[in-house]
């Protein structure tokens, strides 16, 4: 995935903070990717400096606002009407998850119960951030998406169910 792209998409939807770039990065991306201050900061920088975002405020401690400007939204288009995503993703969940038949019965088990632990703690996660957008007083572009994370949880938690039982 690309950071360049991800924060071009969250400048899509509106103007916003480094600060508050990284906080829709926890809320709303956390599961597909993780950016920190760290790494968003100078990605602005350069986007800015390739213009595709422009800053349009400054506010208390330095803190800059930017949005995304019409090269930008032609970029992020091309990206995601033009451009082959690259399906090689690397999910050490995944791996972990297709190696546990290597395990005894009991440490399977151990692992399925921590993996579905995790996945109950995304599910009401996800369905916290559901009710939210539900009340919000405009609609959420990326309703959808928060709904496609409920779903491939509760199927995940479904299949963790399942293997807990058969490991015993």
């Amino acid at each position: 995935m690309s950071l360049r792209h991800a924060l071009l998409g969250l400048l899509a939807r509106r103007p916003s903070s480094g600060y508050e770039l990284t906080q829709m990065f926890d809320r709303s991306l956390s599961t597909s990717w993780h950016a920190g201050h760290s790494q968003i900061y100078p990605e602005l920088g350069k986007l800015e400096a390739a213009g595709l975002i422009r800053l349009v405020g400054e506010g208390a401690r330095r803190s800059k606002t930017y949005d995304i400007t019409d090269a930008g939204r032609v970029e992020l288009r091309r990206w995601l009407v033009e451009a082959e995503p690259d399906r090689s993703q690397r999910s050490e969940s995944g791996l972990r998850l297709f190696l546990t038949p290597l395990l005894d019965a009991a440490d399977r088990k151990q692992t399925f119960e921590r993996d579905l632990a995790h996945v109950e703690h995304e599910l009401a996660a996800l369905k916290a951030l559901r009710a939210v957008q539900a009340d919000a007083a405009e609609p959420e572009v990326f309703a959808p998406q928060v709904e496609l994370g409920i779903r491939i949880n509760t199927v995940l938690g479904e299949w963790l169910r399942e293997q807990i039982s058969t490991a015993s």
